[in-house]
């Protein structure tokens, strides 16, 4: 019986040290405690890497432009931005995971890829020619090469959904056109 009791008294004599060397639980609160009970029960925040901006978010990027601004990424967002790290920061950012990009030893200096003033111009179908075809075979830079051998449909779609999202100033869709059929010369 006595050795039971040095036990528990050694064991709370350790919990109770633990309380205080910490300053707060790394934990969440427990039902069973009240909040005047004088223990302050904290969340873990997890790295800003693994935090989601928002329900429904796959990811998120900061505004090149504006640090304070994170864009919350959609699915295909986040795997445009995949593919954009892994084939296109090289020429189309000033700045890479590894340090410099090319960017300034590359003539015609690429645009950069959040460009809204030349991306947001351009049609999605005529991005997704420019990138499975390349500059040269679009009128554009010989530099750029072509990326439909190696990138699918699919990927190149991703991508562009990522430069829309990107974009500054703001990609805002284009208004769908509403056709009108005639039937018999009159429009219904």
């Amino acid at each position: 019986m006595k050795l039971l009791v040095i036990y528990f008294a050694v064991l709370l004599g350790c919990l109770g040290l633990a309380t205080v060397g910490s300053k707060s639980f790394l934990a969440t609160s427990c039902w069973c405690w009240s909040s005047n009970q004088g223990v302050v029960a904290l969340k873990k925040q997890p790295p800003p890497s693994q935090e989601y901006v928002s329900f429904g978010s796959y990811g998120s990027e900061v505004d090149w432009n504006n640090p304070e601004r994170v864009i919350p990424l959609g699915y295909e967002q986040a795997q445009g931005k995949r593919i954009f790290y892994e084939q296109c920061v090289w020429c189309h950012a000033d700045s890479t995971p590894a340090g410099p990009s090319n960017r300034s030893n590359v003539t015609p200096t690429p645009p950069l890829m959040n460009d809204g003033t030349i991306f947001n111009a351009e049609s999605d179908a005529a991005l997704r020619k420019m990138i499975a075809l390349g500059g040269r075979e679009t009128g554009k830079s010989a530099m750029m090469p072509p990326y439909g051998k190696s990138l699918s449909t699919e990927d190149i779609g991703d991508l562009i959904a990522y430069m829309r999202v990107i974009a500054a100033p703001e990609y805002h869709k284009p208004a769908s056109r509403k056709f009108k059929w005639k039937w018999g010369g009159k429009s219904s």
